[in-house]
C-alpha cells in the first residue's frame, strides 16, 4: 500500500518513506509508529495503543513516546507546534490529519521498485532483521518477506520483489543450504548477476554457490568496520549505483580508488614514556593526508586499534579494505628526531616509496610536511589549490609548545574521567604550551577541556575554561571541537537553545569528530531527544573504538526506549571496552561505572554489585562514578533504596553537580513517583536558590 501526503510519500511495501522524492531513513518503530498513524487515521489513536503496537506493551516512559512522536514529525516536515499533520490529544493519543492522495498509476517493477531483496530461513530471522536496519541506516530501500500482504500469494509477492530489486543478499546457514526458496531465489539472482552471498554460521554452501564470493558475518553484531560487513556493502553500492544512500557512498567512495591507512608509528626511543610523541607524529600525518581530497583516509580511531597487534600490512589492508597502509617508527632523543617511513601496496605487500629523516627537533613540522607530500607523489596524486597550503599550515610553530601539546592529548585520551589527576596534568601542561605560544589555539580548546571537566565533574573551584574557549575561536572559528565545548558550558547553564547552535556549527565544520558527536549526542540525551541522541552516540561509539563512556549513554537511551536487543548489544560493546581499560588501570572507576551499567543489562547481577562495591572502596568520593551507580541500581538492578541512599548523598553534598541531571535522566524514571526522590529534588532545588 502507497499513501501520499504532503511531500511525502509512505510506501509500506517497500517499507520506505519519501519526502520531496529523497529516502527517508527511519528506525523500525518510527516507521511502524508513521504507519499505525496514518492507516488509522480516520480516528484517534491511543496512547496505550501505540505502546502495545510499537512496543508490546511493554512500560515505557513518557519521554520515549514523545521522543518516537517527535522522531516521526520531523521525518514528514511537522513539528509539536504547527501538528500539520499529527495532532496531539494531551493525555489521550495521536491522529494523522493530513490530506492522503491516491498515488498516480505506476508500473508494477517501478512501484516495487526497492534497493536490496534479503533472502534467508526462518532460523536466521534474527541476523536477516539485524543486516535489514543496517543496510536502511545506510541508506538503502530493503525487503524481506516480513512485509508479505495477507491479501496475495506468497509467489507472486516474491516473484515480483525479486524482479524489481537491484541486489538480492542471501544468507546463507545450515537451514538456508536445505531449502528449496533460499536455493531458488540464490539462482534467481545469480541468473540477473545481482547476487550478495554471506554466511552466518560458515555451513557448506550449495553448488554452484560455493564458488562465488561469500562475505563471513559469523558472529556479526552490528558493528559497521568488520571485514565482512564492508563487503557486503562495497557489493551492495557496486550493483545498487549512485542513487543509494549518501552514507553507503562515504564507505566505499566513487572516484577515490586510492585509500590508506597510517598505522600507529612505533616508539624507538630509549624513553617508553616517549610514546606519546611517535603517536602525536602519526596523528599529524593522518590529519595532513585527510586535507587531500583525492586519498580516502582511515580515521586515528581506526588506524590505532593496530597498535601494539603483530599484523602483517596484507592484513591491514583486508580488514580495512585500503589500498595502501603507511608504517613507520619515531626515535627522539638529546635535540633530535629520527624518522623511518615506508608505504607499502595493501593487496601485493610491495614497498611502493620508502626514507629515513634525521633532523634536529626543531624542523619537526617541515619534516611533518615533506613526509605527506612524498607519499602523495608516491601514490601519484594531485593536490588542488590550497591543499598543499593546508597541509603546510600547523597549530604552532614552536616544538615545546606542540611537545607539551602531545602529552596533555595523552592524558586526555586516557579515558579515566575519575582521575582528577589527568585534568589537572592537562591544565598545567596546556597552560605552559600556551605561554610559549599565545596563538596555539589546539592547545586554548585542550587546557578548557580540562579546566571546565575540573569545574563539572569535581566542582573544583575557579575558571570553568569559558575564557580558553573563546580564546581559541577568536584564533581560530572553525574547531569544530572549541565549538562542542562551548555547547557543554551552554547546556550545563541551561541555555539550551543556544548550545545546540554550537553543536550544529561543531558537526557542520566536523562531522566526523568523535568529540562533536558524543557532545551533540550528550546535548540530546539532556533534553530527552532520545533518537537524535542515538544517532549521534553510535557514531561517536564508532569514531573511538577505545572509548566506553558514549557506548554507556547508548545502552541508557536503548534501555529507556524499550529496545532491549540494542540494548544488550550496546551492553556487551560498553562491558569489553570497559573491561579493556581497568586491566590497563586498576583504579579507573569511571571505566568501573560504565561496567557495572553493562554488567546489570547483561543479568550479571552479582557480578554488577561486587563492582560497585569495589569502585567505592577505590574510590568513595568520585561524584560521577556514584550518579552513574544510582542510574544502574534505578534503572537496572531494581535497588531503589540503595539508589535513593546514593543520590541523596551526592544532592545534599553538592546539589549543583547532579541537580539538572537527575530532573531529566530517563534512568532515573523509576525514582520519579517516590516522594523521597522528590522531596530530595525540591531540597536541593532550594539550597541552590538560597546560596
Amino acid at each position: 500500500m502507497i499513501y501520499d501526503f504532503d511531500d511525502c510519500r509512505l510506501d509500506l511495501g517497500a517499507h520506505e518513506l519519501t519526502r520531496a522524492g529523497e529516502v527517508v531513513p527511519l528506525e523500525p518503530q518510527v516507521f511502524a509508529l508513521l504507519e499505525l498513524l496514518v492507516e488509522n487515521r480516520d480516528r484517534l489513536v491511543s496512547r496505550d495503543e501505540i505502546i502495545d503496537r510499537i512496543w508490546g506493551g511493554r512500560i515505557v516512559s513518557e519521554a520515549a513516546l514523545s521522543s518516537r512522536i517527535k522522531s516521526v514529525r520531523a521525518a514528514i516536515g511537522d513539528d509539536g507546534r504547527a501538528q500539520r499533520l499529527i495532532r496531539t490529544h494531551h493525555g489521550v493519543g495521536y491522529r494523522f490529519v493530513g490530506e492522503v492522495r491516491a498515488p498516480p498509476p505506476v508500473a508494477a517493477a517501478a512501484r516495487f521498485a526497492t534497493d536490496v531483496f534479503v533472502s534467508y530461513a526462518r532460523s536466521t530471522e534474527a541476523q536477516a532483521r539485524r543486516i535489514t536496519e543496517a543496510l536502511q541506516g545506510l541508506g538503502y530501500s530493503v525487503w524481506r518477506d516480513d512485509q508479505l500482504p495477507a491479501h496475495r500469494s506468497f509467489a507472486e509477492v516474491i516473484e515480483e520483489r525479486l524482479k524489481a530489486a537491484k541486489a538480492v543478499l542471501v544468507i546463507w546457514s545450515a537451514e538456508a543450504a536445505k531449502s528449496e526458496w533460499v536455493q531458488a531465489e540464490a539462482d534467481r539472482a545469480r541468473a540477473g548477476r545481482k547476487l550478495v552471498q554471506v554466511t552466518v554460521d560458515r555451513a557448506a554452501l550449495p553448488i554452484p554457490f560455493d564458488r562465488i564470493q561469500c562475505a563471513d558475518l559469523t558472529g556479526w553484531t552490528g558493528e559497521s568496520e568488520t571485514p565482512g560487513w564492508r563487503t557486503v556493502v562495497a557489493s551492495i553500492s557496486d550493483l545498487v549505483g549512485a542513487e543509494a544512500g549518501a552514507p553507503a557512498a562515504k564507505l566505499r567512495p566513487r572516484g577515490r580508488a586510492l585509500s590508506i591507512c597510517v598505522l600507529p608509528f612505533a616508539n624507538m626511543s630509549d624513553d617508553p614514556q616517549q610514546e606519546y610523541f611517535s603517536d602525536g607524529i602519526s596523528e599529524d600525518i593522518i590529519t595532513d593526508l585527510s586535507k587531500v581530497s583525492a586519498l580516502s583516509v582511515v580515521a586515528r580511531n581506526t588506524a590505532f586499534t593496530f597498535k601494539g597487534r603483530d599484523v602483517s600490512v596484507p592484513q591491514v589492508a583486508g580488514e580495512l579494505g585500503v589500498s595502501h597502509v603507511l608504517a613507520g617508527s619515531v626515535r627522539k632523543a638529546a635535540g633530535r628526531v629520527r624518522i623511518t617511513a615506508q608505504l607499502v601496496d595493501g593487496a601485493a605487500g610491495d614497498q611502493i616509496w620508502a626514507d629515513r629523516y634525521d633532523r634536529d627537533l626543531t624542523d619537526i613540522f617541515a619534516l611533518q610536511d615533506e613526509i605527506a607530500e612524498a607519499i602523495v607523489q608516491a601514490l601519484k596524486l594531485k593536490l588542488l589549490p590550497g591543499e598543499k597550503a593546508a597541509i603546510e599550515r600547523h597549530g604552532t610553530h614552536d616544538v615545546e609548545a606542540y611537545n607539551l601539546y602531545l602529552m596533555a592529548r595523552r592524558y586526555w585520551l586516557s579515558g579515566n574521567q575519575g582521575d582528577t589527576r589527568d585534568y589537572e596534568a592537562i591544565v598545567r601542561l596546556c597552560e605552559r604550551a600556551t605561554q610559549i605560544d599565545p596563538g596555539y589555539a589546539q592547545a586554548w580548546v585542550l587546557l578548557a577541556s580540562g579546566k571546565t571537566t575540573l569545574a563539572s565533574a569535581f566542582q573544583q573551584a575557579g575558571d570553568d575554561g569559558a575564557e580558553a574557549i573563546e580564546r581559541a575561536l577568536a584564533l581560530d572559528p572553525n574547531l569544530a571541537e572549541a565549538h562542542a565545548l562551548k555547547a557543554r558550558l551552554l547546556a550545563v547553564a541551561g541555555r539550551h537553545d543556544e548550545a545546540a547552535a554550537e553543536v550544529d556549527i561543531a558537526l557542520r565544520l566536523d562531522p566526523d569528530s568523535f568529540e562533536v558527536n558524543f557532545r551533540a549526542g550528550a546535548n540530546s540525551y539532556q533534553q530527552l531527544k532520545l533518537d537524535d541522541a542515538i544517532r549521534y552516540l553510535e557514531k561517536a561509539t564508532a569514531l573511538a573504538d577505545s572509548n566506553f563512556s558514549a557506548p554507556m549513554m547508548l545502552l541508557s537511551c536503548y534501555a529507556a526506549l524499550g529496545d532491549r536487543e540494542n540494548a544488550r548489544k550496546t551492553a556487551t560493546l560498553t562491558l569489553g571496552r570497559a573491561e579493556k581499560a581497568v586491566a590497563r588501570d586498576q583504579n579507573n572507576s569511571h571505566a568501573m561505572a560504565c561496567a557495572v551499567n553493562a554488567l546489570a543489562v547483561l543479568g550479571e547481577i552479582e557480578r554488577a554489585k561486587d563492582w560497585i562495591d569495589r569502585a567505592l572502596l577505590i574510590d568513595p568520593g568520585n561524584k560521577l562514578m556514584r550518579y552513574n551507580f544510582a542510574c544502574a541500581l534505578t534503572a537496572h538492578l531494581g535497588d531503589e533504596e540503595a539508589a535513593l541512599g546514593m543520590l541523596g548523598a551526592l544532592l545534599e553534598q553538592d546539589a549543583a553537580f547532579c541537580l539538572e541531571d537527575a530532573k531529566v535522566d530517563p534512568d532515573l524514571d523509576g525514582l520519579r513517583d517516590d516522594p523521597r526522590f522528590q522531596a530530595m529534588i525540591a531540597a536541593a532545588e532550594s539550597r541552590l536558590r538560597g546560596a
